[in-house]
Parts: structure tokens; C-alpha cells; sequence
């Protein structure tokens, strides 16, 4: 049971799934037909001119102008009823001619029909009261009958008279009568009656059946679909009502039939749905259509639903208009506070590219600052390890000196206790003590000084001409000229000071230093960057 439940329901879904698809497709094809009306009428009239160029033949028998002009009538009929007219006139004039009462009843029963249709209400009955119906051809009971049933229904409705639309049923019945029961136009007349006489449901499965044999090619499938339409109105069943005056309407239009009441309806439902573009569109086709034909029962129906159709949307357009405007002064002002914050923000791009110039600058001089930082703080660690190293040595060396000076002033005292006079005035004078002191002092000078800077000679001889490099003797760690220069690296820069540390005359130390930097790669800043020399970081 729970199976069966479940394939109903899917098959439920898929139909209703199919009929939204079909009713989509429907109305793409409607708008797209709608689209090109105008070149359906363009088809329509070159149809109308070939069977006109018949005309053109030479030696037609009035017999056969009669029938080109009952075609062109035909083509003419609900497309241009005024053109029809003019053609049908002619054919009443040739019946004349002819003296044929068959082919003047014909021709004045299609007049008749176009006179309704114009609203030439008092031409029309007189056309038709003058016809004999019992002299009348059989083959032309159908159109007197029919002729006589869209007068009434037209007279009826211009009037708004029931006694007319009771006299359009009767003439329906009557047409019945006459039409051959195999023929599409009886099949139609009949289940329209059965509409018309309350009999929907059958009338309904009648509709439903002729609809399925016919194609839009098919001039009889607008009114079959049209009925369809109007039954689906009176029960209120909108959606199918939309479907089939829309399936009229394709109809219509395609055939280029003016004399048409599809888009009328159509209109009107759309209306009704709230769709009031739509239903403007239609209802003015539907005028248009009515004023080309010069159907004037249809210009009047249209007429009625066009002011309140065209207010509808007037007021509608108006409405759009001023929430057009509305969004175009909203859309103003926000495109001046658009502009006002590119404005702001090219302004704050410019300034923050501004403070990020000024940044780099800044950080460029930090670097430069942290640079020259780390020199000073690396110059400080050297000094520092300079100091430590020079007061160690300095201890010592003082350490050494005092107990040197004990033990000569112990000498001295011994020589003068014991009366050695002699010696003691012959130490005194002797300067080997002084001479034997002072090397002892460069000797430590040198060794202090090249344990601090281990590459000194080598890095100050790069500072030279190859040919001019400076190399101590044997047995020595410093000459003289390295000595000058190793005073200069330690800060010792006065020619004076440096003379008197190493005993020399201050011309002595001026000729040394002036020889020494002629000998140099750069003169101008050879002692400069002698000063540079053993460095913990160098540029």
C-alpha cells in the first residue's frame, strides 16, 4: 500500500512538474509571437498580393473574377474588413451583371456578415431581410444562418439587448440543422451551443478533443481555445483560463486575425493577476488589432477595458517614475558621498604615503643611528678592553718598577754605609740603568701593544706603496716608525707627547711621520686610517 501511495505521488509531482514546464513554455511562445506580429502581417499580405495579381490576367471570365474576389474577400474578411468589402461589393456587381441570384445571395450574405462587423447594423438587417430564406440555395443556408447568428450576437451585444442574444441562439440552432454533422465548423458550433446552454461538462470534453485534432495553423483553433477560456472564466479557474486565451492568441496572431477576442481576455486576466504590463500590452494590441479592421464591436468592447487598463498602468508608470527619481537623487547623493570619499581617502592615501616617506626616511636615519651606535659601542668595547689590558700591565709593571727602585736605592745605601764613595758617585753618573730601563720599557710597550693588536704591521703595511712596506729587524717585534704610528693608533697624536715617550728630538718625529706617509696608498688620510687599525668592526 505504501508503495503504490509513493508512486502515485511521484507520479503526481512529475505532472505537475511537466505542466508548469508546458505553461512556462507557453508563454515564451507568446511573447515571442507577440514579438513579431509584424511579420506575420507582412506574410499575410503577400499572400493577399499574389491572389491579387490574378486579377492581372488577361481575358478572366466574369466567373472567375468572381471567385479571385470571394479569396481576396476570404483573406480580407478578419484581417482588413473595409478591404473585403470593396472586393464583395464587386461581386454583387458582377452577380448583377449576371444575372444570378446564387451568386448575389452569396455575395450579399458575406456583406451582410462585414456590415455587422462595422456596426452597419440597419444595411446589414436590410441586406438580410430581403434574402427569401425558402428560395434560398441550400448551400447557402450555413452562411445566411451563421450570418444571421453573429448579427444578432453583434446587434445584442451593441445594445445590450437580450432579445437579440435569444434570437442569436435560435439562428444557431437553426445552423446546426444545415451543417454537415462530419465538418469541423459543425463540431464547434455544437459544443459551443452546449456551452452556451449549460452544459459544461460536455461542452468541456468536446472543447478538450477538437483542440487536440487542430494546430495554430488552424484558424478554428483561437475560437475552440477562446471557448475553452471563456468556461474556465466562469468557473474561476485562472490559471487554465490564462492558458487557453493564450493558446488562442498565438493563434490569432499568427494567422493575422484582427477580428479577434483572445487578446481582449487576455488582457483582462492579466489585469485581474496584477499584471498590469502585460495586460497593457495586450489590450493595446487588441485595439489596434479592432481599428485595422474596422471591427467596431470590438473597438467598442475594447474601448471599455482600455481607460482602466491604461490608468492602471499610467498610474503604475507613474509610480515607477517617481521611485526613478527617487533612486536617481538617493544614487546622486550617494555618488556625492562617493566622490566626497574618494576625495578623503586620495587625500589620506596621500598623506599616509607622506608618513611612510618620512618613515623610511626615519628608519634610514635610525640605521645610520644604530650604525654609528654599534661603531661608538664597539669602540667602547675596545677602549674598554684597551684600559683593561693597559692597567693590568700598568700594575705590573709599577709593581716591578718599585721593587727595581728598592733594590737601587738598597745598593746606593749599602755603597754609602761601607764609605764606597767611589762607586757610589761612579753608579750614580752611569746612565746604563736608564739606557737598560728604556728598552726594557719599549720592549713591554712592544709586547703589550701587538697582544692587543696582533695584525698591526700587516694591516699597516697594507696602508703602503708595496715597495715601501716596513718590516722590523730580527730579534725586534717594533722599529721606530711603527712605534711613531702604534702611539698614533693608540691616540697619542701629538708629535710633542710622542717625542718625549720615546726620547726622540720633536723634529725626529716629524721627519719620521712625514716619511712614513709619503710612502702611503692615501696620504690625506693615511693616519686616519692607521687610527682604524684592529677595530672590532670596521666600515
Amino acid at each position: 500500500m505504501k508503495k503504490l501511495l509513493l508512486i502515485v505521488l511521484l507520479l503526481l509531482t512529475g505532472h505537475t512538474a511537466f505542466s508548469i514546464n508546458t505553461v512556462d513554455s507557453l508563454y515564451k511562445r507568446l511573447d515571442k509571437v507577440m514579438d513579431n506580429r509584424q511579420l506575420y502581417m507582412a506574410n499575410k499580405e503577400e499572400k493577399i498580393l499574389a491572389i491579387k495579381q490574378l486579377l492581372n490576367i488577361g481575358n478572366l471570365s466574369p466567373q472567375q473574377t468572381y471567385d479571385i474576389n470571394l479569396k481576396l474577400c476570404y483573406e480580407y474578411k478578419k484581417y482588413k474588413s473595409d478591404s473585403a468589402v470593396f472586393y464583395i461589393l464587386k461581386n454583387v456587381q458582377i452577380a448583377k451583371d449576371l444575372g444570378s441570384q446564387y451568386m448575389r445571395n452569396k455575395a450579399e450574405i458575406e456583406l451582410a456578415w462585414l456590415y455587422s462587423t462595422e456596426g452597419l447594423y440597419i444595411e446589414s438587417k436590410s441586406l438580410l431581410d430581403n434574402i427569401n430564406r425558402f428560395t434560398l440555395d441550400p448551400k447557402l443556408l450555413p452562411d445566411y444562418y451563421e450570418c444571421y447568428n453573429e448579427f444578432c450576437s453583434h446587434y445584442g451585444q451593441s445594445n445590450n439587448n437580450n432579445l437579440y442574444y435569444t434570437k442569436s441562439e435560435l439562428y444557431r440552432d437553426s445552423l446546426l440543422m444545415v451543417l454537415d454533422p462530419g465538418s469541423l465548423k459543425y463540431q464547434i458550433t455544437h459544443a459551443e451551443n452546449m456551452f452556451f446552454k449549460g452544459k459544461r461538462r460536455d461542452a468541456e470534453v468536446a472543447l478538450l478533443s477538437l483542440l487536440d485534432k487542430t494546430t495554430d495553423k488552424n484558424p478554428e483553433r483561437a475560437v475552440i481555445a477562446y471557448l475553452l477560456g471563456r468556461m474556465y472564466m466562469n468557473d474561476e479557474k485562472g490559471d487554465l483560463q490564462k492558458k487557453y486565451f493564450a493558446i488562442s492568441a498565438i493563434t490569432d496572431v499568427e494567422n493575422s486575425i484582427k477580428d479577434n477576442a483572445s487578446l481582449q481576455s487576455l488582457a483582462l486576466t492579466f489585469y485581474k493577476a496584477g499584471d498590469i504590463d502585460q495586460a497593457f500590452r495586450f489590450i493595446e494590441a487588441a485595439v489596434s488589432d479592432a481599428l485595422f479592421c474596422n471591427v467596431r464591436y470590438r473597438t467598442v468592447e475594447g474601448s471599455s477595458f482600455y481607460p482602466i487598463i491604461n490608468a492602471s498602468f499610467q498610474e503604475k508608470e507613474s509610480k515607477q517614475k517617481m521611485e526613478f527619481r527617487l533612486y536617481l537623487i538617493l544614487i546622486s547623493i550617494l555618488s556625492l558621498f562617493l566622490i566626497a570619499g574618494i576625495i578623503y581617502t586620495y587625500k589620506q592615501m596621500k598623506r599616509v604615503s607622506k608618513i611612510r616617506g618620512e618613515l623610511f626616511r626615519t628608519n634610514e636615519q635610525l640605521s645610520e643611528l644604530n650604525s654609528e651606535l654599534q661603531q661608538a659601542n664597539d669602540n667602547l668595547s675596545e677602549s674598554n678592553h684597551i684600559k683593561e689590558e693597559y692597567i693590568a700591565h700598568f700594575f705590573d709593571l709599577c709593581s716591578t718598577y718599585i721593587d727595581k727602585l728598592e733594590n737601587y736605592r738598597k745598593s746606593l745605601h749599602k755603597k754609602a754605609t761601607n764609605n764606597q764613595l767611589d762607586e757610589l758617585f761612579k753608579t750614580l753618573k752611569s746612565t746604563g740603568i736608564v739606557e737598560t730601563e728604556l728598552e726594557e720599557l719599549y720592549k713591554n710597550f712592544d709586547t703589550i701593544f701587538l697582544n692587543l693588536y696582533p695584525t698591526f704591521v700587516r694591516d699597516f703595511n697594507v696602508l703602503l706603496v708595496p715597495e715601501e712596506r716596513i718590516s722590523p729587524r730580527h730579534g725586534e717585534l717594533l722599529n721606530t716608525e711603527l712605534r711613531i704610528f702604534a702611539l698614533i693608533r693608540l691616540g697619542i697624536t701629538d708629535s710633542v707627547k710622542i717625542a718625549s715617550f720615546l726620547r726622540y728630538s720633536l723634529r725626529t718625529v716629524y721627519n719620521y711621520r712625514t716619511k712614513v706617509r709619503n710612502k702611503a696608498v692615501s696620504r690625506d688620510s693615511f693616519e686616519e686610517m692607521v687610527k682604524e687599525i684592529g677595530t672590532l668592526k670596521r666600515d
